[in-house]
């Protein structure tokens, strides 16, 4: 089964490397880092995020799964 994270450790991960909350609409938040040019929507206040969600936020933030659990990590 694979590992599933919450949108704090995700939110956790995504302020480490640059991104500042921006806005939210509904469940919704909505990240972004200007040195970058990138904007991250996260679903908010969930307990697991489903597999293929973190792949889809991981994308928009530019990050690979494994650079995602070493900054958790940390």
């Amino acid at each position: 089964m694979p590992d599933l994270y919450s949108s704090r450790e995700i939110e956790r991960v995504l302020r480490k490397i640059g991104f500042l909350f921006s806005s939210q609409e509904g469940s919704h938040g909505k990240f972004k880092n200007a040195s970058a040019g990138r904007t991250v929507i996260l679903p908010m206040n969930k307990k697991e995020i489903p597999t293929g969600t973190l792949h889809s936020i991981l994308r928009q933030a530019g990050l690979k799964l494994e650079q995602f659990k070493e900054l958790l990590k940390k």
